[in-house]
């Protein structure tokens, strides 16, 4: 039977048959927004999911095996959003659009979010793969508007930057925003790095 793959925060989803993995995955989920990794446990899922203790070990071996797999999945999450990203009507829309893109994704699954860059799974094959797939689509994406000497730069850049205004807006540090506010903010960011919003002293456009 397919396992659903989809992010949930619900409570008290229980289990249903053949569906386990994917029920301890929303469980985990729904715990980490509001526990954090460092009080989450095999223990605790399994009974968020109502399920005894010992059936979490089917699928994962250990808390970082769990953990790793909410990191590869929030990365697969990323990237199906990503590539749904609307083009836009210019080269720099369509990098805008999945910088906001990515900046929602954390601003809707924040524990996650966090979860994807912390250290515990950093070196996961799993979660480097999913990561490396997400890197790539945004790669080709900037290689199709960029020249070739300045594509890598741009991606790093891009990014650095995504991940810093996520963080950034997640830590309140940018003030409390509405999502209309914190994808202006992105947008304005963005275009800004890219030389596509701003004037110059002369009036002249900054684009192109």
């Amino acid at each position: 039977m397919m396992e659903v793959w989809t992010l949930s925060t619900s409570t008290g989803s229980g289990y249903h048959h053949g569906d386990l993995r994917a029920a301890l995955l929303d469980s985990a989920l729904a715990l980490l927004d509001t526990e954090g990794p460092g009080e989450l446990s095999l223990r605790a899922v399994a009974r968020h999911a109502g399920v005894s203790p010992n059936a979490p070990y089917r699928h994962y071996r250990d808390k970082e095996t769990l953990l790793a797999a909410l990191a590869t999945r929030g990365y697969t999450e990323l990237g199906e959003r990503l590539a749904e990203a609307a083009p836009g009507d210019d080269p720099g829309a369509e990098i805008v659009a999945m910088a906001c893109t990515a900046v929602d994704y954390a601003l809707d699954h924040p524990g996650v979010y966090r979860l994807m860059f912390g250290q515990s799974c950093s070196t996961h094959p799993d979660a480097i793969a999913a990561s490396d797939a997400a890197m790539a689509f945004v790669a080709d994406r900037i290689a199709a508007v960029a020249a070739p000497e300045r594509r890598e730069a741009l991606l790093t850049g891009i990014w650095s930057l995504v991940h810093g205004l996520s963080t950034l807006l997640l830590d309140e540090r940018l003030g409390a925003r509405t999502r209309a506010e914190a994808d202006a903010l992105v947008e304005t960011v963005v275009r800004t790095m890219l030389g596509t919003g701003l004037e110059r002293p002369d009036g002249e456009s900054g684009a192109g």
